[in-house]
């Protein structure tokens, strides 16, 4: 029973707080536009499900792509740390001021940098700038994370940098890139939807277009559907690193 109660709590809650939120609208006749009832929402995400889905992939397919771009550059830049404290000693302060900027802050010179015209290079740039830091901060962290008896072991064989680096002190690091990849998984959705509102065009279809548009329309059941579809985006997303992750660490325990 106390397994059933766990797998069921989250749900349970959740139904607690629709029902509440259905009874105090309908209670209270709180108006359609400010705050429409749960049943309201579902039908408007049933209506408009199959715009919200190709919208969600436009705002997904962005993520993914800045993802990949930020992986590749974080793990470089985060090796080449690892090879070289001078490196480290340059990279260090740029990547911090990348982390603490605010991403409403740049979306508008992105925007004008790549042109009106393409607003999904700045869509991508943004989602890149956003997703690095919790890669490379995690890969710069693992790679230091090395046994020190093993350090010591290389040593008394002679390695150079390079093997260090790729024979011991990444493999050390896999932990730490799978758990920055789910955090910046999910601040690659984030800076691509905040590009998007910054984008605020029709050239760009993703979710945050079309809050934009409902919101515009006063069709706030809407809005909060696509909302619920980036939340369950999020969550999908969360749940296959997820996965990953642990598929990944099963592999670097057994080697």
């Amino acid at each position: 029973m106390s397994r059933f109660l766990y797998a069921i709590a989250p749900f349970a809650l959740l139904g607690v707080l629709l029902a509440a939120w259905e009874v105090a609208c309908r209670a209270l006749h709180v108006e359609l536009y400010l705050l429409p009832p749960p049943s309201s929402v579902a039908l408007a995400l049933a209506q408009n499900f199959p715009a919200l889905v190709i919208a969600a992939w436009s705002t997904l397919s962005v993520a993914l792509l800045a993802l990949v771009i930020a992986s590749l550059i974080a793990q470089a830049l985060a090796v080449a740390v690892a090879l070289s404290p001078l490196a480290e000693r340059a990279i260090r302060p740029l990547a911090s001021v990348i982390q603490v900027t605010p991403v409403v802050a740049i979306a508008p010179l992105l925007l004008i940098w790549s042109g009106l015209d393409h607003p999904h290079r700045a869509l991508i740039a943004l989602a890149v700038l956003v997703a690095f830091f919790p890669i490379f901060s995690g890969a710069v962290s693992g790679l230091k994370a090395a046994d020190p008896d093993l350090e010591r072991l290389f040593d008394l064989y002679g390695a150079t940098r390079w093997q260090r680096a790729m024979r011991l002190k990444l493999p050390s690091a896999v932990p730490f890139l799978l758990e920055g990849h789910k955090v910046g998984a999910g601040l690659a959705i984030i800076g691509a939807v905040v590009a998007e509102f910054g984008a605020g065009s029709g050239k760009v279809r993703g979710l945050a277009w079309q809050i934009l548009d409902a919101g515009n329309r006063l069709q706030t059941a809407k809005m909060i559907a696509a909302l619920v579809v980036l939340g369950a985006m999020g969550v999908a997303l969360h749940a296959l690193l997820d996965a990953a992750e642990k598929v990944g660490l099963r592999w670097w325990r057994g080697r």
